[in-house]
């Protein structure tokens, strides 16, 4: 028995071809090669394998098992399991795995069927001062969505007009079709494509929506930003996001938040940073000044002989966890100023103040010398 020509190459078209491609080269061909219409010998015999090829190129399914198993995948009497040939030959199935992905899409199809819908979530990017990232606030943002049409409420049907049943599914929202299988009877469930799953027809749409069951619309949402919130962070608003067609569940508003840095504070996870300037004269013989905190101003003491780069804690001044009475702290890092463009009177005073050092220091340095010495001493005598 001669090969099986290529069905792509029957209908001189590529494998690539889409399904209009394909059934205009079948009906130009058909139209050729018709025993009504030509009558030279083999054009009857070539009508039938161009009809045979698009039996099955012209079928979705069909033509997907032929694609990976090629004649063998859609003969109609392939050899036996037993035999070493393939046991889903002839069902519609190039193999067991075809077989399952066939039911399990059913399935899933039957789940899905007569569920409520649920509209697509929006996405926002919002704008905040340091500020209102650490205390919180109340924001209002416009928001263009589709909403539920007031007219119709979400049906798409002009109020006083009815609908009528589907005469596809007759009214079941589902097309129902039998494929034979090794194990059986297998009923591939689909939603209805004329009227979606619905069940019924329009036959007179809303004024408003044009059918659809919603409207295009610019909605000013309110926004409850909660304290402690960090720059990234996402805030769900249920409920806020795009209304589904035909009627369902709205989505979600899913806001993504972005801090603007402050001019003097810093995060670092919930505690703030600060950096104070601090006189020479105060770090060197203690004084008590003031530290600015995003609450106001705080009472902070410096010791005597603070050095600067030292930090102290400021309990409870920090950011609040989100959702929780607790409250991080702000660390104020001393950094000591050295005093410029100083007056004659400064210099006068600075140089007293460095002579009496010099002094303090060769007197330690002679009494630190004068220690070695008895070490070493020491030392010695023992040896």
């Amino acid at each position: 028995m001669a090969a099986k020509r290529d069905y792509y190459e029957l209908l001189g078209v590529n494998r690539s071809a889409s399904e209009d491609e394909i059934k205009k080269a079948f009906r130009g061909l058909a139209r050729k090669y018709h025993p009504d219409v030509n009558k030279e010998k083999g054009a009857e015999e070539r009508f039938k394998e161009i009809n045979e090829a698009y039996e099955v190129l012209g079928d979705a399914q069909k033509r997907q098992v032929y694609d990976r198993f090629g004649h063998a995948g859609v003969s109609g009497a392939g050899a036996g399991a037993g035999a070493g040939g393939n046991p889903f030959e002839g069902f519609g199935f190039g193999s067991f795995n075809d077989l399952f992905e066939q039911l399990f899409a059913n399935a899933s199809a039957g789940t899905r069927r007569g569920a409520p819908q649920r509209g697509a979530d929006l996405k926002y990017e919002l704008t905040l001062s340091f500020e209102e990232a650490v205390h919180g606030c109340q924001k209002e943002i416009d928001i263009p969505r589709w909403e539920t049409c007031s007219n119709c409420r979400g049906n798409g049907a002009q109020p006083g007009t009815n609908t009528t049943r589907c005469p596809n599914c007759q009214g079941t929202g589902e097309i129902r079709r039998v494929q034979q299988s090794i194990f059986g009877q297998f009923v591939n469930v689909m939603v209805c494509d004329r009227c979606r799953g619905e069940g019924r027809i329009i036959t007179t749409p809303c004024e408003r929506c044009h059918g659809q069951g919603r409207v295009r619309n610019v909605r000013r949402v309110p926004v409850n930003i909660p304290a402690g919130v960090d720059d990234g962070i996402t805030v769900r608003v249920t409920g806020e996001g795009e209304a589904p067609a035909r009627g369902g569940t709205p989505g979600n508003l899913l806001i993504t938040l972005n801090v603007k840095p402050h001019e003097f504070f810093k995060r670092q996870a919930s505690d703030i940073l600060f950096e104070l300037p601090v006189s020479f004269a105060d770090a060197a013989m203690g004084a008590e000044v003031e530290a600015p905190t995003l609450d106001g101003k705080e009472t902070l003491k410096i010791p005597a002989g603070t050095q600067s780069g030292r930090t102290f804690r400021l309990k409870g001044k920090g950011v609040p966890l989100v959702h929780s009475n607790s409250r991080g702290d702000e660390l104020v890092t001393v950094k000591v100023v050295i005093p410029q463009n100083l007056t004659a009177r400064q210099k006068e005073l600075l140089k007293e103040f460095a002579e009496i050092e010099r002094q303090q220091n060769e007197k330690g340095a002679h009494n630190l010398f004068e220690r070695v010495s008895d070490k070493i001493k020491d030392a010695l005598q023992f040896e």
